[in-house]
């Protein structure tokens, strides 16, 4: 495949980057990470009226009908800038999963509403154990008559105080395997339901637990076949795992400029810091690391674009190289910066912040690198 970017898609960066340093700046970033909600709406409309928010929903669903490479690309600029929005939550996550496990009447309902913004929606699908398996989920949806109620919880729920309506991924049947997970789409003002924020150290994203007791839910608002949402929610880590690895990628090269522009301004014994070879050199460890990353980003969002028989595997190994990258790439750029670059009136800490949480979002590099060698036969 060619891993250069065809001009439509050079043309989403350039003009993606040229929005964002504009609208998401990173005084924006600052003042909403003190701020309740933690996002804005403002640039959430932006962003819709950008057309970004249907870049994965099909044309037919009025959306822009592209694909995982196209998102990829806006993804990544999104990761460069923490734009504070629920664009993965609601445009990436949940949109793919209903676009893979819903029915067809259920995508001509839901996929415009998710397109042109007149709904945000999240996925809930991590409980206490935050295992990735089918045995991680354990929350049961018991049948009564034409209804199903649902008990317990779920954790590490992304953007779920702004959302309007949660995708729950719950049993219908016992059992630890895959048979018998089923998936829901409940309003978050149903009775019964309680959303929590979640204490966490970046506060550029938003996590939350969501109890639920004893909420009743219709049958039409099951999704897709009861009992056969696990492949769908496993594609949909595949799609979260490359989102991730692109908002890596972006993070990465954005700490890095700052670094290396800090160290052409910053003087020490009367030259930059920049002109010292042990400054150099962990430029260009970094940059070393960054650039190859690239061409993993690009084939998995390629495979998962076409849905090849790669797909799961490149996306963890992304996931997995992409998330490490972006955190030593910050821990020398803050290194870079000296006894500043950890200061809270810097700005350097909300990239070093964000890469940690990302390592551990959609499972760790052990995980992945586990899930590698599973998918490998090895």
């Amino acid at each position: 495949m060619d891993f250069g970017l065809n001009g439509d898609q050079a043309l989403l960066a350039q003009s993606a980057r040229a929005f964002l340093a504009k609208e998401s700046p990173p005084a924006l970033v600052r003042r909403l990470g003190d701020d309740p909600v933690g996002q804005s709406t403002d640039l959430n409309a932006k962003m819709t009226k950008q057309g970004w928010t249907g870049i994965l929903v099909p044309k037919a669903n009025g959306g822009l009908g592209l694909g995982m490479l196209d998102a990829a690309v806006l993804l990544t600029e999104l990761g460069r800038f923490l734009a504070p929005c629920p664009f993965l939550s609601s445009a990436v996550l949940a949109t793919s999963l209903l676009s893979f496990a819903g029915s067809a009447s259920q995508k001509r309902y839901w996929l415009p509403r998710l397109a042109c913004g007149e709904v945000l929606a999240t996925v809930a699908w991590l409980e206490e154990s935050d295992r990735l398996d089918p045995a991680g989920t354990a929350l049961r949806a018991r049948r009564a008559r034409d209804r199903f109620r649902l008990s317990g919880s779920k954790l590490f729920v992304l953007d779920a105080h702004v959302a309007d309506v949660y995708l729950v991924a719950a049993r219908t049947s016992a059992g630890l395997g895959p048979e018998g997970v089923s998936l829901f789409a409940i309003p978050s003002d149903a009775v019964g339901l309680s959303v929590t924020p979640l204490a966490g150290f970046d506060t550029t994203r938003r996590l939350f637990e969501i109890k639920f007791d004893d909420v009743v839910v219709e049958r039409d608002q099951r999704i897709g076949r009861e009992g056969a949402t696990w492949k769908p929610l496993q594609r949909m880590l595949d799609v979260g795992s490359v989102a991730i690895a692109a908002e890596c990628q972006g993070g990465a090269e954005r700490a890095l400029e700052m670094a290396v522009d800090f160290a052409k301004i910053r003087e020490q014994f009367g030259r930059p810091i920049g002109s010292f070879q042990a400054v150099k050199h962990m430029a260009a460890d970094c940059f070393a690391e960054i650039e190859p990353s690239r061409s993993l980003l690009w084939y998995a969002a390629h495979a998962q674009q076409n849905n090849n028989k790669e797909a799961s595997r490149a996306a963890s190994m992304a996931k997995a190289r992409l998330a490490e990258v972006y955190a030593r790439a910050t821990n020398k750029a803050v290194q870079m910066h000296g006894g500043i670059g950890f200061t809270w009136e810097h700005d350097m800490h909300f990239w070093f912040k964000r890469a940690k949480a990302n390592e551990a979002l959609f499972g760790s590099p052990a995980f992945h690198r586990e899930r590698i060698a599973a998918l490998s036969g090895w």
